[in-house]
């Protein structure tokens, strides 16, 4: 029992190490290296097995090419990468400048090699010469302009091949770099912001027992706080008398940003309505409001129908919100925009103003259903992103549509609308 056990033990440990040895080889021999391998064994197998002189020496010349290639393999894990980027963030449009300092940390020449940096879906490559010990190098690093989106830069590798390519080994550092590219915008006027302004809230129709706005007095209930008793009228009536109040709103705002591919006519006009939509946060965060930004969430094909969900851009600070809006991507599988808005509604009851941001293809039949997913006290402004349309601006009962092809036609709309 003890051998069988000492033999499962030795044959776990050979079978791990055959494994690492054909990852190893996997990685490391190129299509052409496995030629040239093939060539050496077949031909001095062949040349040994038939005493065949000319097989012999082809194999053995193939055996001696590859091993003058592993030499250059050497020092692969010698250099110390050190990527340092000019900004983390940049709008879209934009480049981003950086430098690459290589550092050979080894007690030996380290020979020429390559480094590979990616870059989003793209590679950066950069020549390596000859390093002695602790001498270090310094290239700069400049990156195009980028779209909106989250650009992961990183990690570097090192590569070490041979003259010919037919061996070769990397090694991937840990510097991992997130460049976020954030929307365009442009600058809303305060005064235009939610086409509204105020300061300590708007009364409402809602009756309360407390708050800022006196409605009317009443009688006591049984359950209705003493200190809202109304003595003077309680002595004229000669009954408890209680002040009733219209409910004071702070003015928050809801802004639904379509995510939906089939309502948009291409990427160009969605990168419009992701810029009106960050514009129109970012100016209330500017003016300290309330804001909740919401967008379509990705929802599995086989649940399509029967999940509803939404996704939320965190608006608490403008960097934050920015930075939320360089991941919004369009959705293949995601609810109607006026999906979003009913479930954008029931998650804040207290709205005083919603913007819907959808692209060219909604109909206004169905961003009338989307308004009537708010509550009626709720002032609702659709803003329709289409590049071949003329601004302009049309009122129809509970809905105010805007029309922008550009992203400066956001601003002179609103303020029209805040003036008229």
């Amino acid at each position: 029992m003890g051998a069988l056990v000492w033999w499962a033990r030795v044959w776990r440990i050979l079978w791990a190490r055959l494994a690492a040895a054909v990852g190893w080889a996997a990685r490391t021999v190129r299509p052409a290296g496995v030629l040239v391998v093939a060539a050496a064994t077949v031909g001095l197998g062949i040349g040994i097995a038939f005493g065949w002189v000319e097989w012999m020496v082809a194999g053995a010349i193939a055996l001696v090419l590859l091993a003058m290639c592993v030499p250059f393999l050497f020092g692969a894990r010698s250099y110390e990468v050190d990527l340092v980027l000019g900004h983390e963030r940049v709008v879209a449009g934009e480049g981003v400048t950086g430098e690459i300092v290589v550092r050979n940390d080894g007690r030996r020449v380290a020979l020429p090699g390559r480094l590979d940096i990616p870059v989003g879906a793209g590679l950066v490559e950069f020549g390596v010469p000859l390093l002695r010990p602790a001498h270090t190098i310094a290239q700069p690093l400049e990156i195009p302009a980028l779209r909106r989106g989250i650009v992961t830069i990183g990690p570097a590798t090192t590569v070490r091949s041979d003259p010919i390519g037919l061996l070769r080994r990397e090694h991937a550092f840990d510097d991992v770099h997130q460049l976020y590219v954030h929307p365009r915008t442009t600058a809303i006027p305060s005064t235009s912001a939610g086409l509204i302004r105020d300061l300590e809230g708007n009364p409402t129709r809602r009756l309360v027992d407390a708050d800022m706005s006196f409605h009317a007095i009443r009688e006591y209930a049984p359950g209705d706080a003493r200190r809202q008793i109304h003595w003077k009228s309680t002595a004229k009536t000669g009954q408890l008398m209680v002040r009733q109040y219209e409910e004071s709103r702070r003015s928050r705002m809801a802004v639904v940003l379509s995510v939906a591919e089939r309502e948009f006519a291409d990427s160009d006009e969605f990168e419009l309505a992701v810029s009106c939509a960050a514009s129109l946060g970012l100016r209330a965060v500017a003016d300290a409001r309330d804001v909740d930004i919401v967008t379509g969430s990705e929802i599995p094909r086989v649940v399509r129908g029967r999940l509803r969900a939404i996704a939320h851009i965190p608006a608490g600070s403008r960097r934050t919100m920015l930075d939320g809006f360089s991941a919004v991507d369009l959705l293949e599988n995601t609810m109607a925009v006026a999906d979003v808005c009913r479930l954008a509604a029931e998650a804040n009851e207290r709205l005083s103003i919603a913007f819907i941001v959808v692209g060219s293809r909604v109909p206004l039949t169905r961003l009338r259903q989307a308004a009537l997913g708010f509550p009626a006290d709720t002032a609702v402004v659709a803003v329709i992103c289409d590049e071949s349309a003329h601004p302009r601006m049309r009122a129809l009962p509970g809905l105010t549509v805007l029309t922008v092809g550009t992203l400066d036609d956001l601003s002179g709309l609103l303020v029209r609308g805040a003036t008229s």
